[in-house]
């Protein structure tokens, strides 16, 4: 009886623990307190389902008025006719705790949302600009194509360093039915792609270009433009543009799908490029047998690169281009920074601000992997509408872009949503794990005398 008289002069009924009054006799006397507290009805709560109105009820009948106070306090009894009446359920505890904090909560889930948006839009454009031009170079309709030594895969780094004549002996070779020499030039300004091309010879490589108005260049100073980049720019034939600080008139508006965006004449490509005589690549289209054509082009002339158009559209895929890798590799590294950047201070402060109610969770017999899973948990439901959220907001950039950017492809595959959903979620939680560890090791009896 003494060590529970000590334990209630210990503890004000209806203010806050006096810490300094604890600081000898914490370990022992407080917790007698909060154990004879809590015994009765914590076990009635986990066993039977009782409401939390309805266990303090059953308290009262078997408890000391202060200690009555004491719960009263502590558990908030002012609000008690407010609380479920039903069985006690941790999902409702943990959608409590994050509804309670709006703002902080909100925080987290457009943290996580920026990071899904950021892996995916970031793969999708890669992915979608590197397969979309692999179809494009599928539809001009060789099946080999020519390039100097070292040259790159990306043809708009080709130089024009080949001699325009090699066309005609590759054009001699039995097995070779057509060859088309091209001038690859990039417009600075807008990285857009155009092709100086022998109009007959590039038009005989497949069933030609599918005019949707207009016909081809008669002279120098014209361009076919293609359907899409003509929608982006509000092109229309008789319309001047400006590329390579040379003014054009649009002549044509062809379908896409034929290499470039723009075609001018080799010569004027030529002029512009500084290049007399010299083109960037060879599209060949071989009589049938591609391979044996391409061993026969490759032992007449070993000193230049002959790569099929096979190889060539498996190599244009984005997870198998070393040079996107690192790229690819740091934005999605980023995202996973902010991410736990976000969610470490996020949790941090939130457990800071529920001190108190760790607390009361201890002395309630929670255990520190109960309050490492409570808390980690948390994360995991604003981790799933965080994802969700980037998921949904990706999907839309990729309608926008679609219908303002037609030239700007965005190509989200499944896989890599799963593994954004992944990373999102090992982002957050680790993020979350050292706020929830120290949490776990928070003392009682410290933390109920919390301010």
């Amino acid at each position: 009886m003494r060590k529970h008289d000590d334990a209630h002069k210990l503890c004000n009924a209806l203010k806050n623990v006096e810490l300094s009054e604890l600081t000898h006799r914490r370990n022992h006397d407080f917790h007698i307190l909060i154990n004879t507290c809590v015994e009765n009805f914590t076990v009635q709560k986990q066993c039977f389902g009782f409401s939390a109105r309805r266990l303090l009820q059953t308290a009262s009948r078997s408890l000391c008025p202060s200690k009555i106070r004491v719960l009263q306090y502590n558990f908030g009894h002012s609000h008690m006719d407010e609380t479920f009446e039903g069985p006690f359920s941790l999902l409702q505890m943990f959608w409590g705790s994050i509804t309670a904090r709006p703002l902080r909560s909100s925080l987290s889930v457009i943290a996580i949302a920026i990071q899904v948006i950021l892996v995916l839009m970031i793969v999708g454009l890669t992915s979608g600009v590197v397969s979309e031009w692999g179809k494009r170079v599928e539809g001009v309709g060789a099946d080999i194509f020519v390039q100097a030594p070292n040259s790159s895969i990306f043809f708009a780094f080709s130089s024009a360093v080949m001699p325009e004549p090699l066309g005609d002996q590759i054009a001699a070779v039995n097995s070779v039915d057509e060859v088309a020499p091209t001038v690859i030039l990039t417009e600075p300004k807008s990285l857009v792609m155009v092709y100086g091309i022998n109009y007959a010879r590039f038009n005989a490589l497949s069933k030609g270009f599918l005019f949707r108005d207009g016909s081809s260049f008669q002279g120098p100073d014209e361009v076919i433009a293609d359907d899409i980049i003509a929608q982006t720019r509000h092109l229309k034939v008789g319309s001047q543009v400006t590329l390579l600080n040379h003014v054009f008139t649009v002549c044509g508006i062809v379908a896409h799908g034929k290499g470039a965006r723009f075609f001018i004449p080799i010569r004027t490509a030529q002029e512009i490029a500084g290049a007399e005589k010299r083109v960037s690549l060879f599209y060949v289209r071989s009589k049938g047998d591609t391979d044996a054509t391409r061993a026969q082009l490759a032992e007449l002339f070993p000193q230049y690169s002959f790569r099929s158009l096979a190889e060539y559209v498996t190599m244009m895929n984005s997870s198998n281009l070393p040079q996107l890798r690192p790229f690819t590799r740091t934005m999605v590294a980023l995202g996973i920074v902010i991410s736990f950047l976000v969610v470490l201070l996020n949790m941090h402060t939130m457990v800071m601000e529920r001190t108190r109610e760790i607390g009361i969770l201890k002395a309630l017999g929670f255990s520190r992997f109960d309050i490492v899973r409570m808390l980690l948990t948390e994360t995991l439901i604003l981790t799933i509408f965080g994802a969700g959220l980037g998921i949904g907001l990706t999907f839309l950039t990729q309608f926008v872009l679609k219908a303002t950017k037609p030239d700007l492809p965005v190509l989200i595959a499944p896989p890599w949503i799963f593994a954004a959903i992944v990373l999102a979620l090992a982002g957050a939680a680790a993020g979350a794990l050292y706020p929830a560890l120290r949490a776990a090791t928070y003392d009682p009896v410290v933390a109920l005398a919390y301010e």
